[in-house]
């Protein structure tokens, strides 16, 4: 976001926008009792604890307490569907709703996303018609079969059915320090030449909520994201610029070279630097100065 903002000389404002309930809320953010408003997400994940604990003969001092721990998740726009605040179509919506609050409708802006923000960014174009959208990039697109994708088949055992194995191990680990936590994350990405933003950023999947959220989000994106919307593509083709990875294990070359075949008149682009899927681990500086380029003669029209 820097290199972008910098890179064009501030002139335009840049914005990210968090998946809701994947980052822990800043202190003072209000918190929403789960039976009042989402019956969705937290509700599931309670009841499919208690019925494992009572499988497994936990003790009650210990269910009370986990359970109690996920009786409060944030939320972070009033203009979401609380029915599935959390899951895909919430989380597009928590997308649109922003966009509506914070910008002019005849403002023109750039989309830029990545993996399942690419599927996230088709679905506003097609939801919203009405948005000025200059160029939409879609980095690392995981935009279709992600349960038939080489991580995705290893991935939906896990994100399906596995995922409340997991809240538990995550509950433990959420009592250490944080600096305990910060070495733990800096071990995982060993090899790797990270940043205070990187280590920070993943301290959110030491809590509970944020870590289950993403999980059921991606449990989601693997039941829900199987055809291609190549309707979509079609008709916003001339807006849009694709970059697949050359060896990204969520979206293969074959996904890659399906859309050259069905898009050829498309701006549907291979990488050939190994970049891998995660580029803001090692190579953000690298994409940011990519897409400068590819947005350039656009943004000089203005």
């Amino acid at each position: 976001m820097q290199v972008l903002h910098r890179t064009l000389i501030r002139k335009y404002p840049v914005w990210a926008i968090s998946h809701a309930g994947h980052c822990i809320p800043p202190e003072g953010m209000e918190m929403m009792e789960v039976s009042s408003r989402i019956p969705g997400i937290a509700r599931e994940i309670k009841h499919s604890l208690v019925d494992y604990m009572v499988e497994t003969k936990y003790p009650k001092n210990f269910m009370d307490l986990l359970l109690g721990y996920l009786e409060f998740v944030p939320v972070c726009s009033e203009d979401i569907n609380p029915e599935d605040i959390f899951g895909l179509n919430g989380q597009i919506e928590h997308k649109l709703a922003f966009l509506r609050k914070n910008v002019p409708k005849d403002t023109k802006i750039v989309l830029i996303g990545h993996s399942i923000g690419c599927h996230m960014i088709l679905e506003m174009m097609k939801q919203e018609p009405g948005l000025q959208v200059l160029k939409a990039i879609l980095l690392f697109p995981t935009i279709e079969r992600m349960a038939e994708s080489p991580q995705g088949k290893l991935m939906t055992p896990v994100l399906c059915n596995l995922r409340y194995l997991i809240y538990m191990t995550i509950y433990f680990l959420s009592f250490l320090p944080e600096s305990v936590k910060a070495s733990l994350v800096r071990w995982a990405l060993q090899g790797l030449q990270l940043d205070e933003a990187t280590v920070t950023a993943s301290l959110n999947l030491f809590s509970v909520s944020c870590a289950a959220n993403a999980m059921y989000m991606g449990s989601q994106e693997m039941m829900q994201v199987v055809q291609r919307d190549d309707s979509t593509i079609k008709l916003f083709l001339h807006k849009l610029i694709f970059y697949y990875g050359s060896n990204d294990h969520w979206c293969p070359v074959s996904y890659y070279e399906d859309m050259k075949r069905s898009f050829p008149e498309g701006t549907i682009l291979l990488c050939q630097k190994g970049i891998r899927h995660a580029f803001v681990l090692d190579a953000n500086v690298e994409m940011a100065q990519m897409i400068i380029e590819w947005l350039r003669t656009d943004l000089a029209k203005l």
